[in-house]
């Protein structure tokens, strides 16, 4: 939890005051979860464009105009359609002495031996559903996937967390297969 992001109080609601603030580069927010309270917030584009990209799901210390410094998740992104441009992000209050369910993003590593007998690479899925305190929460998992042959699979139930991150995925749900070609030709017919 060590990137911080500067929580600026919003000054104006209007549709025009909103737009000129996002042609300036600061982009409309929301911040829930601190009791009743929903706190109306700007942020800078570029420094949360370089979070995003670095982990969406990242423990942020969100600071404040009063110098108060928050634990924030990100909860929701509105985007541009065709530009993909930020338009909205709602943060989220976190309580750090309390459980929550976040995703994983898990990357494949290595090249699976049976891509060199033919077999061709499918992925299911890239991200688990998991329950653990939020100190504890990984930025993102690696799985090797080198050992993996022709019509071998990884399911949610072949990967290791630490301890204290209960996977909420279903155990079945597979993440990667590797297809024989023949599997390929039935498919597509």
């Amino acid at each position: 939890m060590s990137k911080f992001i500067q929580l600026n109080k919003r000054t104006g609601e209007t549709k025009s005051h909103i737009n000129q603030a996002r042609k300036q580069g600061r982009i409309p927010a929301v911040l829930y979860g601190i009791g009743k309270d929903t706190l109306s917030l700007e942020v800078n584009e570029k420094e949360m464009l370089n979070i995003l990209k670095k982990n969406p799901r990242a423990i942020l210390q969100g600071k404040t105009s009063d110098d108060k410094v928050l634990p924030i998740v990100v909860q929701n992104i509105q985007r541009e359609t065709l530009s993909g441009k930020l338009l909205h992000i709602d943060f989220h209050h976190v309580n750090m002495t309390e459980s929550m369910d976040s995703k994983v993003t898990i990357h494949f590593l290595g090249e699976a031996i049976g891509l060199k007998s033919g077999g061709v690479l499918q992925v299911e899925k890239y991200e688990v559903e998991v329950r653990c305190m939020p100190g504890d929460l990984p930025t993102s998992m690696e799985v090797d996937i080198s050992g993996l042959d022709a019509g071998d699979q990884l399911l949610v139930s072949d990967l290791i967390f630490q301890d204290g991150i209960e996977v909420l995925t279903d155990p079945g749900t597979v993440m990667i297969q590797i297809k024989t070609v023949h599997e390929e030709v039935e498919e597509t017919a």
